[in-house]
């Protein structure tokens, strides 16, 4: 079973090499602090390293993924997703358990109809605690976070 991952922009398009600019048009990650689900393959890994300089990622939680989910997934047409359309177009009865079921691989979010990609987030609440500039493990907020991606995008949402 492969794990899924939050990706988060967190730098701006600025003096950003060519490749890296790709790789994050790949990713669907066009502005800061805009948020994709991915799964975790061996592709999207080195996706992630090659743009690591302006990205965060980590492994989602069951329960951040239903706040995101709740308060900010929209549908073409900038509709809220809903607990009726989730019943209307797949096999669950509610977005708890849609969450859980990405969270264990069972379904993908493209499988939704008319759900958007893309999570727009606002910047933390209390802002960043470290530095964008360096990497999450030299005392900053780039690169891979682990589970610490949750309590990040509990912030942001």
């Amino acid at each position: 079973m492969s794990r899924i991952f939050a990706v988060i922009r967190l730098r701006g398009t600025s003096g950003l090499h060519p490749d890296v600019k790709t790789t994050l048009s790949l990713l669907k990650l066009h502005k800061p602090h805009h948020m994709v689900i991915v799964e975790c393959t061996q592709s999207i890994q080195g996706m992630l390293k090659k743009a690591s300089n302006c990205i965060t990622w980590g492994e989602l939680s069951a329960d951040v993924l239903s706040l995101v989910l709740k308060k900010r997934c929209y549908l073409i047409g900038n509709e809220k997703l809903t607990d009726e359309h989730v019943r209307k177009y797949t096999k669950y009865t509610s977005i708890d358990e849609l969450a859980k079921a990405i969270v264990n691989n069972e379904i993908k979010l493209k499988e939704i109809p008319k759900l958007k990609p893309v999570f727009r987030l606002h910047p933390p609440s209390g802002g960043y605690k470290k530095s964008i500039k360096r990497h999450y493990g030299n005392g900053g907020e780039l690169g891979y976070r682990g589970e610490a991606i949750n309590s990040l995008i509990k912030r942001m949402i």
